[in-house]
């Protein structure tokens, strides 16, 4: 087998991150995912830097083992072309929101009532019952509507930031990936497809909520919103006299045992912030403070040696350069040297999980545009163009 979802075909009509992250995961456990694109392209194909044009950092790091498949969509025939894929397909999946692909003519109604068995996935801004359901998104604005740059000053960050990386759409991309293979598990139960929606803002309140409500998860509440050790100023990497350091001195044996390493055993028995993980988050800004400036006394190199010694979890603050050459990145073989058919030797990361007995297996590079558009259409029994049945060989 080529993964768990071998077998399991889906029409992907996502573009940009979300979609894409999700569907590559699919495709990276074995799914035949075929990547619907307009004629155009997906937009990230246009994202830099590349070597050739149409081929994108980001769209290489976010299509591989997919085909490519060029249809109009706005066309009628080619409208009709993928209704005709979807009679032969497990999931259809897209990032637009609803009433656009109704405008297509590929609602859910229209598409399952072509195939009643498909998973029918789509993953936008915001739930389509509230009043925020017409609104486009992108991840900057759910990033700040969930509070993302709010906690970042609140945490010390002044001006406020986004996350350094596209966090939302890789997030809710991890939930779509979930729900498309938990319906598929439902169908194989049942016999039934069905309607998926997974909203960016939803999805990524459930992760900020969950930890920073806080006192505000109780009515009437217990205290403010906010889960203070994430918030506390100096939870950070840590200056060293030559460097930085990153450490978790957290339970009350990691304590005891960096207290005693420093000299200063005594603290935990007769601080009482200190005393125990309640009390220490109770006082976080001075417990990390203490931290904080305790660590600027020494170098990393000696930090992470007492460190190992005593147990404690800790390593050093890696640049991006810093992981390509890991140790472990190399021995696990997680990043490494391919040969993409036109864009040269490029780093791909495997797939980050281990399986007993279904691997799954890098089957193919992401695609050029339109590379695969008349071998997949011919599998579906349509002309290359896309706009009628192919002629029956003799």
């Amino acid at each position: 087998m080529s993964g768990p979802l071998e077998g399991t075909r889906v029409l992907d009509l996502t573009s940009v991150v979300m979609g894409p992250y999700a569907t590559q995961l699919l495709a990276d456990y074995g799914a035949d995912v075929i990547k619907i694109e307009p004629p155009e392209g997906d937009v990230m194909r246009q994202s830099g830097p590349m070597r050739n044009p149409g081929m994108g950092h980001f769209y290489l790091t976010t299509n591989r083992n997919k085909r490519s498949v060029v249809l109009d969509l706005k066309k009628p025939d080619q409208r009709d072309a993928l209704l005709r894929m979807a009679e032969q397909a497990d999931v259809l999946v897209y990032n637009i929101r609803p009433k656009a692909m109704a405008r297509l003519g590929l609602s859910y109604e229209e598409v399952s009532a072509a195939a009643p068995r498909i998973v029918y996935a789509g993953a936008y801004g915001f739930g389509r019952h509230g009043p925020y359901a017409a609104r486009p998104a992108y991840d900057d604005l759910i990033q700040g509507m969930c509070g993302i740059p709010w906690l970042s000053r609140a945490a010390g960050a002044e001006p406020p930031r986004y996350a350094p990386m596209v966090l939302v759409d890789r997030i809710v991309g991890l939930q779509l990936c979930a729900a498309i293979s938990s319906a598929l598990v439902y169908r194989e139960r049942t016999g039934h497809g069905q309607r998926l929606d997974v909203p960016m803002f939803e999805g990524m309140l459930s992760l900020v909520l969950g930890e920073h409500l806080a006192g505000r998860l109780y009515e009437p509440a217990e205290g403010a919103a906010g889960y203070q050790r994430s918030l506390a100023h100096d939870r950070r990497p840590y200056p060293t006299s030559d460097g930085y350091v990153c450490v978790l001195v957290y339970n009350d044996k990691h304590w005891r045992s960096f207290l005693t390493a420093i000299g200063q055993g005594a603290l935990f028995e007769t601080d009482a912030r200190f005393s125990s993980q309640n009390a220490r988050l109770a006082a976080i800004s001075h417990v990390y403070g203490f931290l904080a400036a305790t660590l600027a006394q020494r170098t990393t190199s000696e930090w992470l040696e007492l460190f190992e010694r005593a147990d404690i979890p800790a390593a050093r603050m890696y640049s991006i350069e810093d992981i390509v050459a890991d140790e472990h990145v190399q021995a696990t073989g997680f990043l490494r040297k391919v040969r993409h058919p036109s864009e040269g030797d490029i780093l791909e990361t495997a797939v980050p999980t281990e399986w007993s007995r279904s691997p799954p297996q890098m089957r193919r590079h992401a695609p050029r545009l339109g590379e695969h558009t008349e071998e997949v259409l011919a599998e579906f029994g349509l002309s290359p163009a896309g706009t009628e049945p192919a002629a029956s060989k003799p």
